[in-house]
């Protein structure tokens, strides 16, 4: 008698027997699991954990299909790209040329070729992007093996993929997952779709001096953005990428080896007084311009906008200025008049949940020279209040100002613009996995703020993983599309934070229940997490801005 095994499928409400052993796709086509013709199931959570349609069901099991229009099928169709265009480079170019897929830009994802003879030119964009689509017209699977590492790490080195090599030799793992796409083989952080015919919607453009690899819209995989340019936020992943490259850690392995020797303490004080000479640096440009009275400081959350406030008011003031600091967030309209979202919850990352006229009126009357009060926001009580606190500026004072909103022209209208300077900062991330494997800034900046949140909100990892999709819809709503407002872009992440935030976040993540629809995210975080190797927290000087995350910070927040 065939063995079975009890499964609910969560797609269609139905529990049933199934044969032990039959994969994901072989499930879906027994049991006709209704889907979309045009966005087939990419893959599945089986027991609250990814998994890819190669996956073979040999236990009890609660399955949820999913396709694109979920964050787990966008990830893995972009990394199915990644091979992808991979593929096509390894195809079409000499052996040394190396795919290196960098940063998020303008709907996708941006690329090199290392060791190319001669620049990026249209015409190869465009010879690489019609071998893709080719290959997406042959349908070729995608196979996921399982392989002992070592015949891993010797498979990569027999294909030219040292830094693969390099990634996995010190593993603590005895089998690691491949990929395989005809004859080529890679790694990939998560699964990737079924077969190449998966991926209907794509673009491959010369970007800059590499190449854009574009995504499909997340509202609709049969239409890409239209390509835009951002110079202030390029220049910055650029400036960023080539100074961790130059340090010698431009992937986890390189600062693995590097936080294995003596050296790492060096090391961490040399990328915190990077950053703080940027800072420097940023201060000098406001006092050469001469007339700013008005510092305007905005960033997605977890960015780390209320140190750098704090500590661009710190070389303001060795410049002979008087930093007055003031909120965006005390000026919050009263709870009753908050603007609802299309779900009918408070959207307190709306612009007019700020009151607009207090907040231009007061700044008004600052910059006249009279003494104002200035309110603080209560937020258990969802209101305003006002303890006399006042504010008068001197010759020499300068405001700094923090607020997600801040780049946004509407929220400080009635002053002028030649006395605001703007400052845009946001963690991104300069590390990469390796070559094919950029770690996203939102994963980043999330664990920045689990982190953040567990210590000092008494929020779990499961409160910030369910809040975190509508933080991200209103960054790109509020915060996103003014970031080229912005006078200097600032890069507050540090190349080897992840290290030090491993021990403090394992544990909160750990405490996901299996049951809870973010244990899939929490355990996606937890295998990013596991890739490096701890740094003390007692390395971290009391400025860094990591400690506006984990305490122990000289400032007051």
């Amino acid at each position: 008698m065939e063995n079975t095994i009890p499964v609910y499928c969560k797609n269609n409400d139905m529990q049933t027997e199934i044969p032990c052993g039959i994969t994901l796709q072989d499930f879906v086509e027994l049991f006709k699991v209704k889907q979309n013709p045009e966005t087939p199931f990419l893959g599945a959570l089986v027991n609250n954990k990814e998994r890819d349609m190669s996956f073979r069901l040999t236990k009890p099991a609660q399955v949820q299909f999913f396709d694109y229009y979920s964050s787990y099928g966008r990830n893995g169709y972009m990394r199915s790209l990644f091979f992808l265009l991979f593929h096509a480079v390894d195809k079409l170019l000499p052996k040394e040329v190396k795919l290196h897929i960098k940063h998020s830009i303008s709907g996708g994802r941006y690329c090199t070729l290392e060791n190319l003879d001669g620049p990026i030119t249209e015409q190869l964009a465009n010879k690489l992007f019609l071998f893709m689509k080719d290959t997406v017209q042959r349908n070729l699977p995608f196979i996921h093996e399982e392989m002992l590492t070592q015949d891993a790490i010797a498979a990569f080195q027999a294909h030219g993929l040292e830094d693969k090599y390099e990634f996995f030799k010190n593993r603590d793992r005895i089998y690691t997952s491949v990929y395989h796409l005809d004859d080529s083989i890679n790694y990939y952080y998560g699964f990737l779709v079924p077969s190449t015919g998966c991926l209907t919607t794509f673009g491959l453009e010369k970007y800059e001096e590499g190449l854009l690899l574009k995504l499909p819209s997340k509202k609709n995989i049969k239409a890409m953005a239209k390509t835009r340019t951002y110079p202030k936020l390029f220049s910055v992943y650029k400036i960023d990428k080539e100074w961790v490259a130059s340090m010698g850690v431009p992937y986890v392995s390189d600062l693995n080896k590097y936080n294995s020797g003596r050296q790492i303490q060096t090391g961490v004080l040399v990328a915190e007084a990077y950053q703080e000479k940027h800072l420097a640096r940023v201060a000098d440009m406001i006092y050469q311009s001469g007339n700013v009275k008005m510092v305007l400081i905005s960033g997605p959350s977890s960015s780390g906008k209320t140190t750098t406030c704090r500590r661009l008011s710190v070389q303001l003031a060795v410049l002979g200025y008087h930093p007055v600091q003031i909120s965006v967030d005390d000026f919050f309209v009263e709870r009753e008049d908050t603007p609802k979202d299309e779900n009918g919850e408070f959207d307190f990352e709306d612009l007019h949940a700020i009151d607009l006229p207090l907040f231009n009126n007061t700044l008004s009357r600052l910059l006249a020279g009279e003494c104002v009060e200035i309110p603080t926001f209560d937020f258990a009580q969802g209101k305003k209040v006002w303890n006399g606190n006042t504010l008068q500026l001197r010759k020499n004072s300068i405001l700094v100002i923090e607020g997600i909103h801040c780049l946004n022209p509407e929220l400080t209208a009635q002053v002028p613009d030649e006395v605001k300077y703007k400052i845009f900062v946001s963690a991104l991330t300069s590390l990469s996995l390796d070559r094919q494997n950029p770690i996203p800034t939102s994963d980043n900046r999330l664990i920045r703020r689990i982190v953040r949140d567990y210590n000092y909100r008494g929020y779990s990892a499961v409160d910030t993983i369910r809040r975190w999709p509508s933080v991200r819809r209103g960054e790109e709503k509020n915060i996103f599309p003014f970031q080229e407002n912005a006078d200097v872009m600032i890069n507050t992440s540090l190349v080897f934070e992840l290290s030090v935030l491993k021990p403090f976040a394992l544990p909160i993540l750990h405490a996901v229940p299996q049951i809870a629809p973010e244990y899939a995210e929490a355990q996606r975080l937890i295998k990013l997490l596991r890739f490096f190797k701890s740094i003390p927290e007692v390395s971290l000087p009391g400025t860094s801005i990591l400690r506006e995350f984990l305490g122990g910070s000289k400032f007051t927040y």
